[in-house]
């Protein structure tokens, strides 16, 4: 009788250890998921006037998480930063990458986070193609997804997607953010070509 009950508390207690174990892993577990925002216009704050020289425009976006996007555009070309505020945006690294070719980002923004706090977004770019003129003459463009890390730290480009040359290119877009992303150290590692390299990161890493 005295084993038994000895048994039946030790079993007692190993059941009570596992329920607890199984209640802090979930706890301790964050899922990793996307939310949207937009950059549209309509959606944003216009910082001054577009420049009487060359209608280059700034804007500013909310955001995930209090933080603000960045859209900056000058001499068809854009930058795209994220920030507290604008001045901090402005700052970051990605404030100061420029491609060489006239480009335009899409208006969706995709924002990779572990619960509530974003680590990541993808966003969809427009690269110039100069030797791919349409019927007018205008260069037809090549698409590709860029992934860019975000605070703690510093803001910038972690990697490229081609995203005619690979067709599961939001996939791996996703999956390069969550593999990279965070351990990524701005200035240090060199930007990944995630997947096929096609004709839009050809363009995008031109110098």
């Amino acid at each position: 009788m005295h084993q038994g009950l000895m048994m039946t508390r030790i079993t007692t207690t190993c059941l009570a250890m596992l329920l607890m174990c199984a209640v802090l892993g979930g706890a301790n577990a964050q899922s990793v998921g996307s939310t949207y925002t937009s950059t549209a216009p309509k959606d944003c704050r216009q910082v001054g006037k577009p420049s009487a020289l060359d209608g280059s425009t700034t804007r500013i976006c909310p955001g995930k998480d209090g933080l603000m996007v960045l859209i900056a555009e000058d001499d068809l070309r854009e930058i795209v930063s994220v920030g507290r505020n604008r001045k901090e945006a402005a700052e970051e690294p990605a404030a100061k990458i420029w491609f060489a070719p006239f480009n335009s980002s899409e208006t969706t923004v995709e924002w990779r986070a572990a619960g509530p706090k974003p680590f990541a977004i993808i966003q969809r770019w427009h690269i110039a193609d100069g030797s791919d003129p349409d019927k007018q003459g205008r260069p037809n463009t090549k698409a590709m997804l860029v992934v860019t890390r975000l605070p703690p730290g510093p803001v910038c480009h972690v990697a490229y997607v081609d995203a005619i040359a690979n067709p599961t290119a939001n996939e791996l877009a996703r999956k390069g953010a969550d593999d990279f992303a965070r351990s990524f150290t701005c200035g240090k590692d060199e930007v990944k070509i995630i997947g096929t390299r096609g004709r839009a990161v050809e363009l995008a890493t031109m110098r």
